[in-house]
C-alpha cells in the first residue's frame, strides 16, 4: 500500500474536507443521490482522521452538499450544452470534483485556490490539457489574465462565499464585471441566521478550528441586484427543495424548517 499524503492547511482551508468526506459518505450508500468515485479515492489517499467528521455531521448537513453536488451538475450541464467548448473556472475549488462528473470532452476547467490547497490538489487530481490549477486567492487580480475564453465562461463558488465579509464581495463582482462581462456564476449561500447555525451545527461538530467560521450572510438573493454591477439573479431555491423527497416525511422535518427559514439556498446569477 502507499504512503498515505499527509495534510498541510489552513484552518479554513480544512474545510474543503468535509463536502469531500460527504460525497465520498454518498457513493457507497445503497441507493446514492449522487454517485463520485473520485472524491471516495481521494479520502483512501489522505493521511486523515475522518471520525470526528463522520460521528458528529448530522445526515442534513451532509445531503447539503450532496445537494449543492447536483444543483452544479446540472448548472454546468446545461451552460455546456449551449456552449460546448465553455470554461469553467472552480473558484476555491479545494478537492471538488465536479469535473469528472460533467466533461464532456471538450470544455477547458481551472481549479483555482490558495497555494497550500492546489499542492495538495496536484498529488490527488493530476493536471490535464483541458483542466489546469492556478495557484492564488480570488481577489488576486492577476489570474484574470490567464482566462482567455472570455465570451463563454461560467465561475463557481462551492461553499466559499461564506468566508468573505460582504464588502469584499461587493468590491470583487465590479471586477468581475469589467474584465468578464456576462459571466454566469453559480454558488451556495446562506441567510444571516442560516451563518451562526452551520457554525455551530457543521464547522463546530466537524472538529474545526473557530477562524474557520462562517461570516457572509444574506436573506434575500435579490439584494444583490441593488449592488450596481448590473447582477442578475437567474434561479435561487432553497438547498433541499428538490431533494428531500428522496427521504421519508420524518426525516424531512429538519430539511423542511431549514428551507422555509432559507437556513442555506443555491443561485444561479449573471454579471453584466
Amino acid at each position: 500500500m502507499s504512503e498515505k499524503i499527509a495534510l498541510d492547511l489552513g484552518n479554513v482551508q480544512k474545510t474543503l474536507l468535509l463536502p469531500l468526506w460527504g460525497r465520498a459518505i454518498e457513493t457507497q450508500k445503497q441507493k446514492p443521490l449522487l454517485i463520485d468515485h473520485t472524491a471516495v479515492s481521494i479520502i483512501q489517499k489522505l493521511a486523515y482522521d475522518f471520525t470526528v467528521i463522520a460521528q458528529n455531521i448530522s445526515k442534513p448537513s451532509q445531503l447539503s452538499w450532496i445537494a449543492r453536488s447536483i444543483y452544479f451538475d446540472q448548472k454546468i450541464k446545461a451552460f455546456i450544452d449551449r456552449y460546448p467548448e465553455a470554461t469553467v473556472v472552480n473558484l476555491g475549488c479545494g478537492l471538488d470534483t465536479t469535473f469528472n462528473r460533467i466533461d464532456n470532452g471538450r470544455i477547458n476547467w481551472i481549479d483555482l485556490d490558495l497555494p497550500d490547497v492546489i499542492q495538495l490538489r496536484k498529488k490527488v487530481i493530476p493536471e490535464t490539457e483541458r483542466r489546469q490549477c492556478i495557484s492564488a486567492s480570488v481577489f488576486d487580480q492577476d489570474w484574470f489574465s490567464k482566462i482567455t475564453n472570455t465570451e463563454q465562461l461560467m465561475f463557481m463558488f462551492a461553499g466559499v462565499l461564506y468566508y468573505f465579509e460582504e464588502k469584499d464581495i461587493r468590491e470583487l463582482f465590479p471586477r468581475f464585471l469589467n474584465h468578464f462581462p456576462g459571466v454566469e456564476i453559480i454558488f451556495d449561500y446562506s441567510s444571516n441566521r442560516g451563518i451562526k447555525l452551520a457554525n455551530k451545527m457543521v464547522i463546530k461538530r466537524g472538529g474545526m478550528d473557530e477562524s474557520a467560521n462562517l461570516i457572509w450572510g444574506i436573506d434575500n438573493i435579490h439584494d444583490l441586484e441593488k449592488w450596481s454591477c448590473g447582477i442578475r439573479v437567474f434561479h435561487t431555491m432553497p438547498m433541499y427543495y428538490e431533494f428531500k423527497k428522496n427521504y421519508p416525511v420524518y426525516k424531512r422535518i429538519g430539511m423542511n424548517i431549514s428551507d422555509a427559514l432559507k437556513i442555506m439556498s443555491l443561485a444561479h446569477i449573471r454579471i453584466g
